[in-house]
């Protein structure tokens, strides 16, 4: 049997922490389980996992060994490959409804139910050496590596609104916090707060990040120094020991799109909406991880998996319930419906066996 002929109760789009969690939980509950993996974890560059009870500091390659391993170990299927395109069945696969998954290898995996924990893309300011150093003396989340970077320089680049945010929030990690305003006007409510907690505000025109080598050595802005024929311009960089940023996280939901599944705008950019389960608008579609909660860290992820998990579960729960209790009835009916009788067919008293002819119309008896 070819792998597009097998259904699976379940597919799993995304291989992370939110979709191995739930691949956990399905495969536990008996359901038959596929988990598609594209290999582009957000947290690749990190060095550790921070935050999740049990785990704290593993590198989040052993993290999603360990849960490939824990799931294949009861019955679960993962796929290294990528998920270009999503469709209904034109069938119901058995009368539970059912997804046909286009694979980029050319490969489709067909199943009941589908689980998007496919993540998110975070995508960064322009401003040179963010990329080169992202993960590592770039920053963007207190609650991942605000332990890391404690009591030391932090540069944090206001190159959105939300700059001031992360530097009021770090400032609990730290007594130095560098807010660089870049293009980023300042009202004096905020110059205020920067003040009252001695945020040191660094003006003029980020140009870049200073490295040496792989190392973060500062921030690179342009200081224009007024002069009788106008101004001068120079650009000085500022020691800093980390540099945080503010990124847009927007789902990776493409592949998802022809069976209704759309984004909801954010301001930290876009996700897949979902009710506190994790339940779509979308009929036999659920969401989980960053795909549905951008601000989600590993362990809220993996929890989110697991509560979908649940859910799904108990959804297959009614559709056999209404399902038996519908053949349960058919049955019922059948029962309590005589059998019709032919009178034409050959009949004997003694023998249920005849001619046919042994009927008296008259008294209506054979």
């Amino acid at each position: 049997m070819s792998q597009h002929e097998v259904v699976r109760d379940v597919i799993v789009v995304g291989g992370g922490a939110a979709g191995l969690s739930a691949a956990l939980t399905l495969t536990r509950a008996r359901r038959t389980t596929t988990v598609i993996d594209g290999g582009q974890p957000r947290n690749a560059p990190a060095s550790g996992v921070h935050g999740l009870l049990g785990h704290e500091g593993i590198n989040p390659a052993e993290l999603i060994a360990r849960g490939r391993a824990e799931v294949e170990g009861y019955g679960g299927q993962i796929i290294d490959d990528q998920v270009i395109d999503v469709a209904r069945t034109p069938d119901d696969l058995g009368g539970l409804g059912g997804f046909e998954v286009t694979l980029r290898s050319g490969n489709r995996v067909r199943g009941r139910r589908l689980l998007i924990a496919t993540g998110l893309v975070d995508e960064l300011p322009e401003v040179p050496g963010v990329r080169e150093q992202w993960g590592r003396g770039v920053l963007h989340c207190p609650f991942c590596h605000g332990w890391e970077v404690r009591d030391q320089r932090i540069g944090v680049l206001a190159t959105d609104p939300m700059g001031v945010h992360k530097a009021l929030l770090f400032r609990l990690w730290t007594d130095d916090v560098v807010l660089f305003t870049g293009e980023q006007a300042l009202d004096d409510a905020q110059r205020t707060q920067m003040a009252a907690l001695d945020v040191t505000l660094v003006e003029g025109a980020i140009v870049g990040l200073d490295l040496d080598g792989d190392m973060l050595r500062g921030v690179q802005v342009v200081n224009r120094t007024p002069t009788a024929s106008g101004s001068t311009e120079v650009v000085e960089v500022v020691q800093v020991d980390a540099v945080v940023v503010s990124t847009r996280m927007v789902v990776r939901a493409e592949p998802f799109a022809g069976i209704g599944i759309e984004l909801t705008d954010h301001p930290m950019g876009a996700y897949i909406e979902a009710n506190e389960f994790g339940q779509t608008a979308v009929e036999g579609v659920w969401a989980a991880g960053n795909a549905s909660s951008l601000g989600a860290q590993v362990s809220n992820a993996a929890a989110e998996g697991a509560r979908a998990a649940q859910h799904i579960v108990a959804d297959f729960m009614k559709a056999n319930l209404e399902r038996a209790i519908a053949a349960h009835a058919g049955n019922d009916a059948r029962a309590a419906t005589p059998a019709p009788v032919d009178v034409t067919a050959d009949t004997n008293p003694s023998t249920g066996t005849g001619t046919g002819t042994d009927i008296d119309t008259e008294k209506g008896h054979a």
